[in-house]
């Protein structure tokens, strides 16, 4: 995909919001597909882009995989073209526990990727705030997490509240909520979401004339 068709189906999206996409996978897909609402530093910014994947689990000390750090694995997880996607870390089982910080993510800032997705909490809500790319989380954290999870594995299918997200599955997530889209359903989402955004509007209009209506007899 280009970076002017990226920007395109970005805007789009971020123009029909989450409830018409999730309505739309549902009429395009039986799974479960939506996310509930999420929180963010910057709630006025969406997220939208293809999923790079982080998985979590509770931390041990002696797994070869403890000393890999945030760092390998991120770079391992976006891969070589970073710029535009979203990095999505599941929960490793404690969704209240911190799975990164201003710190860490600042490799986003110089990476350009789209944003974060964490069913965890994230630090340092100020800093990821300046970033420029979104983040949304389980909410803001102030204790380290690092004894209590840890990144384990780079580009596997995860599961985040209840979804499962497979790596180039592309997310969205605005302040309503999230929706996980299969790559090779995303153009008929959207399409099908601006039917049913049409759909709500022709809708809103009918019973604007009907109010009309009645109050004319």
């Amino acid at each position: 995909m280009s970076t002017d068709d990226a920007r395109g189906r970005a805007a789009l999206a971020a123009d029909l919001g989450c409830a018409p996409l999730v309505d739309a996978m549902g009429r395009v897909h039986s799974h479960r597909a939506h996310i509930l609402p999420l929180v963010s530093p910057d709630p006025a910014r969406p997220l939208f882009g293809p999923a790079s994947t982080l998985a979590y689990l509770p931390y041990r000390d002696d797994l070869p995989e403890t000393g890999a750090g945030f760092g390998a694995l991120f770079h391992q997880a976006v891969g070589e073209h970073p710029d535009g996607r979203v990095l999505v870390l599941s929960s490793g089982g404690y969704p209240e526990a911190s799975h990164g910080g201003g710190t860490q993510l600042s490799r986003g800032q110089h990476t350009r990727i789209a944003g974060v997705l964490a069913d965890g909490r994230l630090r340092d809500f100020d800093e990821l705030r300046s970033y420029r790319f979104a983040s949304w989380c389980r909410g803001e954290a102030t204790r380290w997490g690092g004894d209590t999870v840890m990144p384990y594995a780079a580009g596997v299918a995860v599961e985040i509240a209840g979804v499962t997200v497979v790596p180039g599955d592309y997310v969205f997530a605005d302040a309503s909520g999230g929706v996980v889209i299969p790559a090779r359903s995303l153009d008929r989402v959207l399409a099908e979401a601006r039917t049913i955004a049409d759909e709500d509007a022709r809708s809103v209009e009918e019973i604007r004339s009907e109010r009309v209506e009645r109050s004319r007899r």
